[in-house]
């Protein structure tokens, strides 16, 4: 097997629709992969569609008909010698000429497509042209053809196979990319190639690993081959006298790979040759890891369960929602990919699940993710509409779900594969029915042929029909029954409601708050920099996000009418919001056995519910997940109608040892104290009583609890921010130059609550260890700031504006002592 890569030489230009004066007869170098929009930004041709208001003035692209072209030097066919052209991915609706020879059409971004070139292939130069029709004006008239259906938003995105938040989303700009955004080659070969390798891995009972590789050849030269498959040290081969095989290796004593936070994630090379009179002719190479993964749907006494087993370990699900890294993909590196992840186990997190609105992810995404534990929920793209099941959407869908399946099935991180996002509850819950008309809407997917598909390629791994579902005809979202998403807080309710229900897992729940500062002021140049400023405004897509923004900040805290001040609170409450949720859900393990928070990442900068912004910088959030997902968790929880102490270990170890609570005013003095006997088994959660001394205050306004065991703590307090008594200055702080940065030594003279270094307002590049921290009189902390900055005024890391905490966000109240 040969592989010609195809990557240089092309040129883009416009060819048909709106195009603007600037580009007609012009063609401008451009990159593959890649997109329309970065080779128009590389020429200079468009702004950055990130910055200011850009995105609006691009709408003109949507329209836009594209002509990438190259010319290569190559061989003709030999006799015998068979050559195709391999695309992976295409974005999204194609023609393909060589040589002035049509070759076929295209239209799935989320599959690749091959051709045969062998009668259009010739000796010396080639000419390639890859024309790229509009993808609205094609999801429009395919909108025509098989019927209008229900979506969440305006443009048409159900009707073609393409990234769905392309065209916008309430957190995603509305670009609709265009280009060849995987790579592009030609293969040859005149013995045989491996057209498909499917590893299907399992456990024995007696912990035997077991690798069952199926094996499709493609042929050019009618004879028998052997295909060997080795397994480390293990090997196997048989002979292949059809065009498919089965070979199974047998691996004893397999090492376990396990969830990070449950063990070790060692990984076996996996190898595949193929021979032909002894010679290898085409080869397979990837790496595999020895699990077994169910989910537990079994009914109890509640309802119906939805708890991951891995290796026969039930598992608590920590984790968030994945979206596409960056809109525009081709600039999503693996090195970028893996620092993501990192940054999800650096916050304790097991579980990534990749939303349907987005693509399936590369497989570097999976390798980092296969490396560090991290288990991948993987979404079929369906979200947030009713999609026809007709012809020819039906054989696209089957043809993205087969390749997909069998790209992937290897990936030990891969968990399960789920239908859609949110369609089912679209059907019975959102009103959508009645503008069917009886037309099909995608049940016939999610019921019938994903999983049909998933049974046939990859039964090694569990399926759901989507996310949230529940069994039967139940609703889809109820919280006793299978997965729930959590929307009505953020969206009608306070964040303070997530106690209202006790979901079996919550997949999807989350807040909104700005970027940090420096990406914020890297990309919106406003002046003055305002939540209702122009620039602002355009990368605020929720529907009445600053009203909500406001209508949450508001039971808890003031609304700063300074900018600055409400970037800060609105941060905080977003932080304080989703760290609320993720407690309440941790504290009902075993019968809430997942809790995964919307989103980890953003694709542009953005007001949205991330962890982490668009420029790699962690929000605030970040740090209150990290500490609520921690193995050990010390909240304080409504049970029997009082404030209890409920205890998480996450451990494989007991956790044993004593409580020691106390409640004392912000000025430090003690006024009650106990030891509370803490001996809790692994993997589980224990409730121990609080005595009325400790819950009843003598002045709720200056008073707070402490609970603290091995260095884990809780701070409780007696009423809302807004209504507290704290010191406006409850702390002295000093900057130390360190190796790699600086460390910045912090002592409370009082009370401090949720202190907060935003160093990215001093250095854009500094990055803190912590955040959110709570201190108690007398206590001190110290946070280090990394940066390659030389810092010339180093105080600045403790201006108000940058070293700040929850006292100055609730208006420093003067207390009452």
């Amino acid at each position: 097997m040969m592989r010609e890569t195809l990557h240089d030489g092309w040129f883009l230009r416009a060819v048909g629709g709106p195009v603007p004066d600037v580009l007609v007869g012009r063609q401008v170098p451009a990159q593959v992969p890649g997109s329309t929009h970065l080779d128009l930004m590389a020429a200079g041709l468009i702004p950055d569609p990130f910055l200011n208001r850009n995105e609006a003035e691009l709408t003109w692209m949507h329209r836009v008909d594209w002509q990438y072209t190259t010319g290569f030097q190559t061989q003709a066919p030999r006799p015998g010698e068979r050559v195709e052209l391999v695309f992976d991915g295409i974005d999204t609706v194609a023609t393909i000429e060589l040589n002035g020879h049509l070759l076929g059409h295209t239209a799935n971004m989320h599959r690749g497509y091959r051709f045969d070139v062998s009668e259009s292939l010739r000796d010396g130069g080639n000419d390639l042209t890859v024309t790229l029709r509009s993808a609205l004006t094609q999801a429009e008239q395919m909108e025509a053809r098989l019927g209008w259906r229900q979506r969440a938003y305006p443009h048409p995105y159900n009707a073609i196979r393409k990234m769905a938040c392309s065209f916008g989303w309430d957190w995603g700009p509305d670009l609709q990319t265009a280009g060849l955004w995987k790579p592009v080659r030609l293969e040859r070969w005149d013995t045989a190639r491996l057209a498909r390798v499917r590893p299907l891995v399992a456990v024995d009972a007696d912990g035997t690993g077991r690798v069952d590789v199926h094996l499709e050849l493609d042929r050019a030269a009618d004879r028998d081959y052997t295909a060997v498959v080795a397994v480390g040290d293990r090997e196997e081969r048989v002979t292949v006298s059809g065009d498919t095989a089965h070979v199974t290796v047998l691996v004893p004593d397999a090492r376990l790979w396990w969830p990070v936070g449950y063990g070790d994630h060692p990984l076996y090379e996996l190898t595949i040759t193929l021979l032909a009179d002894g010679e290898p002719v085409d080869t397979d190479r990837r790496r595999i890891g020895f699990r077994t993964v169910t989910v537990d749907t079994e009914p109890d006494e509640i309802g119906t369960p939805f708890t991951f087993v891995v290796n026969g370990t039930r598992v608590f699900a920590k984790g968030a929602n994945w979206i596409p890294d960056d809109h525009f993909l081709t600039r999503i590196t693996p090195e970028r990919l893996a620092r993501r992840v990192d940054q999800a186990v650096d916050a304790n997190m097991n579980m990534l699940r990749i939303w349907g609105g987005g693509i399936y992810e590369t497989d570097d995404f999976y390798d980092a993710c296969d490396e560090r534990g991290m288990m991948v929920w993987q979404d079929f793209p369906f979200a947030c509409a009713f999609y026809a099941e007709e012809e020819p959407l039906r054989g696209e869908v089957e043809a993205e779900a087969r390749e997909n399946i069998t790209r992937l099935v290897a990936h030990p991180s891969l968990v399960l594969w789920n239908g859609n996002n949110e369609n089912l509850p679209a059907y019975t819950d959102w009103g959508w029915q009645d503008g069917l008309q009886g037309r099909s809407w995608g049940i016939g997917y999610y019921a019938d042929l994903l999983p049909r598909l998933v049974a046939e390629l990859d039964p090694t791994r569990p399926y759901a029909p989507g996310s949230p579902y529940s069994p039967g005809d139940l609703p889809p979202n109820g919280a006793d029954h299978g997965t729930r998403h959590e929307w009505d807080v953020w969206n009608v309710v306070d964040y303070t409601h997530y106690r209202d229900h006790v979901p079996r897992f919550c997949a999807e729940f989350g807040f909104q708050g700005p970027p940090t500062w420096a990406t914020l002021t890297r990309w919106i140049h406003d002046q003055p920099l305002t939540p209702t400023s122009p620039a602002f405004l355009l990368h605020q897509k929720a529907d009445d996000g600053n009203g909500k923004l406001h209508r949450g900040l508001a039971p808890h805290l003031p609304v700063p009418a300074d900018f600055a001040q409400w970037h800060w609170a609105t941060q905080l409450n977003q932080a304080r919001a989703v760290a609320f949720g993720i407690e309440h859900f941790r504290s009902w393990w075993p019968r809430t056995a997942g809790a995964l928070v919307w989103q980890l990442n953003d694709c542009w900068p953005v007001t949205s519910w991330s962890a982490v912004d668009s420029d790699e910088r962690p929000k605030p959030l970040y740090y209150a997940i990290k500490h609520a997902f921690a193995p050990r968790l010390l909240t304080i929880q409504p049970r029997a109608g009082r404030p209890t102490l409920v205890v998480v270990n996450d451990h494989d170890q007991p956790w044993t040892g004593t409580v020691l609570a106390t409640r004392q005013t912000f000025d430090g003095d003690v006024l009650a104290t106990a030891d509370l006997p803490l001996s809790v088994p692994p993997r589980s959660t224990t409730l121990l009583d609080l005595t009325d001394d400790l819950l009843k205050p003598a002045d709720p306004r200056i008073e707070v609890l402490i609970a603290a065991a091995d260095g884990v703590r809780v701070h409780h307090l007696f009423a809302e921010d807004r209504d507290l008594g704290y010191d406006p200055t409850p702390f002295t702080a000093s900057v130390t130059p360190a190796a790699g940065g600086y460390r910045v030594d912090v002592r409370a003279n009082s009370y401090v609550r949720d202190l907060a270094l935003l160093a990215d307002k001093v250095a854009p590049d500094a990055i803190v260890d912590d955040m959110l921290v709570s201190l108690a009189a007398g206590e001190t902390h110290s946070f280090f700031v990394r940066t390659t900055v030389n810092l010339q005024l180093p105080s600045a890391l403790v201006n108000p504006d940058v070293l700040c905490c929850a006292n100055a966000a609730a208006g420093a109240v003067e207390s009452r002592r």
